[in-house]
């Protein structure tokens, strides 16, 4: 070992600086060296665990989805089964409420379903928030008839929310029809088929009226499918919920077999939406002192009696006069 470094040591003499350096490089080296050993493992570390973390989370995200997949599978299961058993003990209303939730805008096939579970659910709910919200002094005879009212509140609570929504749209389709009409004798005069005339007048009232516009757009689905022009504006008429359209399609029906002008048909039906519409508003006009009579007793009324009758009972009472 001494004779290796013979030549080292001929070579730095008595110089202690040159040493030092020599020493000092060597130690940089080695310093060096075990930093990048380090940083090499521990990036080599770093990768294996973003290996693991992104495979966990992977089978995590694929494990949820799954387990999302099941309940909807199961949920979807449960109301299909809803649907065929309360369709096979009462099939007129069934029929009736799938005709209601047309109506209302509920398009699905699954909706009657979705309605029954939403019927338990609710009445579950509400019975157990009368249950755990109740106060603790009320006696069980009341708390009792509290929870069955709420239960009772609960279930019929979806009924109550499609008959608005029923309501809303009927309102909403009564109001667009006249228009539906006007544009219809438009697009009719301008020489377009009857077809083509309901595509054009559906995309014209989307914005306004979007719910009109989507059934007529059904209806020219319909049409495109194979279904005649009478059977799909019979259809239109039934998800409407309105007279109207139900006369407008016998009105089409009997213009065809008749052989009379179909735009000399649109124009009269149209003028009498109109009037139709003129004299819903007439009435609404009429009857609004009738209907103002009730707040103008029960909230001015009282209060015009106070401020003429309270000076003369003051000057009566402590005898100022």
């Amino acid at each position: 070992m001494a004779s290796l470094l013979d030549p080292f040591f001929d070579l730095i003499g008595d110089n202690p600086a040159l040493l030092l350096s020599v020493f000092v490089f060597f130690a940089a080296a080695a310093l060096a060296l075990v930093a990048m050993s380090f940083l090499r493992a521990k990036k080599s570390v770093s990768r294996r665990v973003n290996d693991a973390l992104t495979g966990s989370a992977v089978n995590a995200a694929s494990q949820q989805q799954s387990l999302r997949a099941a309940s909807l599978k199961t949920a979807q299961k449960l109301i299909d089964y809803t649907a065929k058993y309360y369709s096979a003990t009462d099939t007129g209303n069934v029929k009736l409420l799938q005709t209601r939730l047309i109506q209302a805008g509920f398009l699905n096939p699954r909706a009657a379903g979705y309605y029954f579970v939403a019927r338990a659910v609710f009445g579950l709910a509400f019975l157990a928030l009368a249950f755990f919200l109740a106060p603790a002094d009320m006696n069980w005879s009341n708390r009792w008839a509290l929870i069955g009212f709420a239960a009772l509140l609960g279930y019929f609570a979806p009924n109550f929310y499609l008959n608005r929504r029923i309501t809303a749209n009927r309102n909403e389709h009564r109001a667009g029809f006249p228009d539906f009409m006007d544009l219809l004798v438009v697009c009719a005069e301008a020489g377009l088929a009857m077809e083509a005339a309901l595509d054009r007048v559906g995309r014209e009232l989307a914005d306004s009226y979007r719910s009109l516009s989507a059934n007529i757009h059904m209806a020219t689905l319909e049409i495109r499918a194979g279904r005649t022009l009478p059977e799909a504006l019979e259809h239109l008429g039934d998800r409407l919920g309105l007279e109207e359209a139900r006369s407008f399609a016998t009105l089409l029906q009997q213009s065809t077999e008749l052989g009379s002008s179909v735009t000399d048909a649109l124009r009269v039906y149209s003028d009498e939406m109109r009037h139709k519409r003129l004299s819903r508003a007439e009435e609404k006009a009429y009857s609004l002192p009738a209907k103002l009579s009730v707040p103008l007793i029960l909230c001015i009324f009282p209060v015009l009696v106070v401020v003429t009758l309270l000076p003369a009972f003051i000057r009566v009472k402590y005898g100022v006069y």
